[in-house]
């Protein structure tokens, strides 16, 4: 589908750091929301899906409604990809089992993931420092996973790791389709073309 012509919209995208919320508005007194963002976020854009508090890493935003519905009807399983680091080394049989899809509780009961494409990184990757740190425990080795779903139910990442038995220490979405985060920093952001944006997300 190509994007309607005559329009005039605005696309960013963001490298969102750990601990700020992905919207504008804060759920209680304290938190960092995007109405924080330096510089000021254009008025009227809005984030396409979300990145809980405690992930990171590329958050796009914009005021076409018609990308947003594309993007985020199940029908179309856009593809997401997230580096995760986890504790421990994934076992061969824990890695499958992300792949072919596990059970994890929703607000809707028990749900069945989808099959997911899982990489188990040969060395860490290099990534930015995060604040505050990850705490680690010193008996434990970590690892770290490239995970790419065709879905997004909340926390699913998260639950899915946790539910082989790899708890999650970190998480950073770092594609959309083939919109990559590239380099940005936390707290930078880039500006797009409609055409572009709209390539790069296989619309």
């Amino acid at each position: 589908m190509k994007p309607q012509k005559n329009t005039s919209h605005q696309y960013l995208t963001l490298y969102k750091p750990y601990g700020m919320l992905s919207q504008f508005t804060a759920e209680a007194p304290g938190q960092s929301t995007l109405a924080d963002w330096q510089p000021p976020l254009p008025k009227g854009v809005y984030p396409v899906g979300r990145l809980d508090k405690d992930s990171e890493g590329l958050l796009l935003l914009t005021d076409d409604a018609r990308l947003n519905e594309r993007l985020l009807h199940p029908r179309f399983g856009h593809r997401r990809t997230y580096r995760v680091q986890v504790e421990g080394i994934p076992t061969t049989e824990a890695l499958e089992g992300l792949r072919h899809g596990v059970s994890i509780k929703t607000d809707k009961g028990v749900y069945t993931t989808l099959p997911a494409e899982v990489a188990l990184l040969t060395e860490a990757p290099k990534v930015p420092e995060r604040v505050p740190p990850v705490r680690f425990r010193a008996a434990i080795p970590t690892s770290w996973l490239d995970i790419t779903l065709t879905e997004g139910k909340n926390r699913q990442v998260r639950k899915m790791c946790a539910a082989v038995g790899f708890p999650v220490l970190r998480l950073i979405r770092i594609r959309m389709e083939e919109l990559e985060l590239g380099g940005l920093l936390p707290g930078e952001q880039k500006s797009w073309e409609r055409e572009e944006i709209w390539r790069l997300l296989k619309m």
